[in-house]
């Protein structure tokens, strides 16, 4: 039982399945380990799909960004950031002068300038924003600095446009012919 007269198995990593991570030891096998507590160490079955983009703490730019995949700063930004349906970071060490739009935006540097997030905006604990955020969801960490307006959209349902589009359509003229 103790002994490790197993077959070698190749030197390359498996993705376990999402039941086979170690969460309690397996039925009969007290040799399982549990991760320590504190840690997260479920791994996807599969990659991850999501392109990421990092602009070092040594770059500055000026001037205009636009991209289909997420973007992560670190450096200094001047010139408005366009990335719609992906997901800007905000680092450390940055420090943005920008119009931002995209569909999340995730500040734990200094973003000066407005920030129109799309699902969510969150300013983390040594975070800060000055100027005004549009989002429909916003989340401000204590010891976070924020100076500016807050803008909340409501997320249209899906039966709300709908019922607008039939409501456009019930207004529109019908001509009779004689």
């Amino acid at each position: 039982m103790w002994n490790s007269n197993k077959p070698e198995t190749p030197n390359h990593p498996q993705t376990p399945a999402p039941s086979a991570v170690p969460h309690a030891p397996a039925s009969g096998d007290s040799r399982s380990v549990a991760p320590p507590p504190g840690t997260n160490y479920v791994r996807p079955s599969s990659p991850v799909a999501r392109d990421l983009a990092t602009l070092g703490a040594t770059l500055t730019i000026k001037g205009q960004i636009t991209g289909e995949e997420d973007l992560q700063i670190e450096g200094k930004i001047e010139g408005p950031i366009s990335l719609h349906g992906h997901r800007l970071t905000v680092g450390r060490s940055a420090q943005l002068h920008s119009e931002v739009s995209a569909r999340e935006v995730v500040v734990y540097g200094h973003a000066s300038g407005n920030l129109r997030a799309k699902e969510r905006v969150e300013i983390k604990k040594d975070g800060e924003v000055i100027g005004d955020i549009t989002t429909t969801r916003i989340s401000i960490e204590d010891g976070a600095y924020f100076k500016g307006h807050i803008e909340i959209e409501r997320a249209k349902s899906k039966s709300e446009s709908k019922s607008e589009v039939q409501s456009e359509h019930a207004q529109t003229p019908v001509a009779v012919a004689n």
